[in-house]
């Protein structure tokens, strides 16, 4: 049989992977952003125990491997009494590594942020809560944007090492076919294909998000 008639008769199984991909990866990005969010304003009153702890925390998931989390999560858990199936321990561990980094990239624009807007919106009344939503946090989305999308294909691929954990997503369809029929080439292709193709309409989004927050101003750069 033809490889590529070979790869075609087991599209169901690509498929299914893909799906199990953007679902992943759709939790994961918008679980991580909401942590990412959460922790910037947290720091905002300034509580000097609570923001190193926050702190330690960034730095703990930027000093590890991905993959080494979602192995303490799913092989080390079971050890004290915590067991959670492959997808549970995968979601967990890519919400929690990438919520760290978007927190990094707010932060970071943050810190850029001019304190006169900050000083109108309290003398307007504003609450420190509308402040940060109204003000602070539309201005550095939009300029953390080229940062973001570039986490975002980031967080797409450490998809790929949830296969390890078995995680049934593009990675282990390409794996299991080219064992199966032993055509790794023509496999894996495909399934660069796939997550190319996703990497584009991620940038195709970021790139329309950014003119958009140009256009109504939105950025401190």
């Amino acid at each position: 049989m033809n490889q590529w008639a070979i790869i075609w008769s087991a599209r169901e199984s690509f498929f299914n992977g893909l799906l199990a991909t953007l679902e992943l990866f759709i939790i994961a990005a918008v679980a991580g952003m909401m942590i990412g969010v959460s922790l910037c304003y947290v720091m905002e009153y300034q509580n000097k125990a609570i923001n190193r702890l926050i702190i330690a925390f960034v730095s703990l998931m930027r000093a590890i491997p991905f993959l080494i989390l979602a192995y303490l999560l799913y092989y080390g858990l079971p050890e004290v009494d915590i067991s959670l199936e492959p997808w549970t321990a995968g979601l967990l561990a890519l919400i929690i590594y990438h919520g760290a980094y978007f927190f990094e990239i707010l932060r970071s624009q943050r810190r850029l942020f001019s304190g006169g807007y900050i000083e109108a919106a309290t003398s307007q009344g504003f609450s420190r809560y509308n402040t940060f939503r109204r003000i602070i946090l539309p201005n550095i989305v939009s300029s953390a944007l080229p940062l973001m999308g570039n986490q975002l294909i980031i967080c797409l691929k450490d998809t790929a090492f949830l296969s390890i954990i078995t995680v049934q997503e593009i990675t282990a369809a390409a794996n299991s076919v080219q064992a199966t029929w032993f055509i790794p080439f023509n496999a894996f292709i495909v399934a660069i294909a796939l997550y190319w193709g996703i990497s584009i309409l991620l940038e195709l989004l970021i790139k329309r998000l950014s003119i958009y927050g140009a256009r109504r101003g939105l950025t401190h750069a």
